[in-house]
């Protein structure tokens, strides 16, 4: 179990579609799953791995906090373009 990954989820994954994905109560539902889940391998601490900006990285990471859980580091796993694609050209009206 050292160094695996155990348990993940989206918030598509926890049942919403659409723009109901980007809200906090989805993300927070989504670690509440995740929570479950670890409980049964016995988990009391946790480093969280977070991905993508949104609403939605407060509210679970607190959510897991509520659940009984010692966070011991929370990492933010979003990949950053090293200059990456072209932008589109500016719009002129």
């Amino acid at each position: 179990r050292q160094g695996n990954t155990l348990a993940w989820t989206t918030a598509g994954n926890s049942g919403f579609k659409g723009s109901r994905k980007s809200t906090p109560f989805a993300a927070q539902v989504a670690a509440s799953r995740v929570a479950d889940v670890v409980r049964e391998f016995g988990m009391k601490n946790l480093d969280v791995r977070v991905n993508g900006p949104g609403p939605g990285r407060e509210s679970a990471v607190r959510a897991l906090n509520s659940a009984g859980f010692k966070i011991t580091s929370i990492t933010d796993v979003t990949p950053i373009p090293h200059n990456g694609c072209r932008p589109p050209k500016r719009r002129r009206v």
